[in-house]
């Protein structure tokens, strides 16, 4: 996978919408920002900052905890993880301008003590003299196929104990071949796990007590309401981020809520640690 193949993905065009979206509610992105500021528009996962507490929570995590985030995007979850549990995080981003993004606002922020921001391919790390006390990931792993190489990299990097949390696509029903080509042209998804076949890897890379909780039924409403709501009000969301970006975005929110509507498409939730 290459940076400028997610870009087919309209939710990652544009990235720098951010702070246009800020100066549209009166916020100045070039002055000191917090992270209540950033919420509504640096995370690009399900619920937002809701999902990142339910990790915060489920995780148990304090300032004692280093947490991995892969696939931070704008750098949202790792700020909030930094900023509301106090823990130390790692955030990797493949996206050279989302990552440097993600940097700015972190510093912003003042949490560069906090947080620190790497730029590259999870599956090209050896993180295993790291010792994480965790790993999350929000909506990310359903861009990477070689799910083997992916779990031996998040098994290695967590030390004994160390648990994660993850939140991700899977195959509820049997994709149809129109809902398969959607998802690899307009999701960079070209490849879906059952939810059996999700837990399995896991286990083949030594993951044990491994829970899911299927997000399916949340996140449909979810995704049809976001859907209305940035039709309903596109003219403002023009004005914040510009036309061509706001068509797209709709555009984007429109494929995934019908994907989700043709009743194959699953989200889930899955926790579990490293022995």
């Amino acid at each position: 996978m290459e940076p400028g193949d997610l870009k087919q993905m309209k939710l990652y065009q544009n990235p720098d919408r951010v702070f246009g979206s800020l100066r549209h509610v009166g916020i100045d992105p070039d002055g000191p920002l917090t992270v209540a500021d950033l919420a509504a528009f640096d995370q690009y996962h399900y619920f937002g900052a809701e999902a990142v507490r339910e990790a915060i929570d489920t995780l148990a995590l304090s300032a004692d905890h280093h947490v991995l985030d892969v696939g931070a995007g704008l750098g949202g979850p790792a700020r909030m993880m930094a900023q509301e549990a106090g823990s130390s995080v790692t955030a990797i981003e493949l996206q050279t301008d989302l990552f440097e993004i993600s940097q700015l606002l972190t510093e912003k922020c003042g949490l560069t003590g906090r947080v620190t921001h790497l730029n590259g391919d999870v599956l090209e790390q050896d993180f295993s003299t790291h010792g994480f006390d965790a790993a999350v990931s929000w909506l990310v792993f359903l861009h990477i196929a070689d799910r083997e190489k992916l779990f031996t990299v998040l098994h290695d990097a967590l030390k004994p104990g160390g648990r994660f949390y993850f939140e991700d696509y899977y195959a509820r029903g049997v994709l149809t071949d129109a809902e398969k080509e959607t998802l690899a042209k307009d999701v960079y998804c070209h490849y879906l796990p059952t939810l059996d076949r999700y837990v399995a890897d896991l286990e083949q890379a030594g993951f044990v007590d491994i829970e899911t909780v299927d997000m399916t039924p949340a996140w449909i409403p979810f995704v049809r309401t976001r859907r209305d709501d940035f039709k309903a009000k596109l003219d403002a969301n023009a004005e914040a981020m510009g036309p061509e970006t706001a068509q797209a975005q709709a555009a984007f929110f429109d494929t995934v809520a019908g994907l989700f509507d043709g009743g194959n498409l699953g989200g889930v939730r899955l926790t579990g640690r490293k022995p």
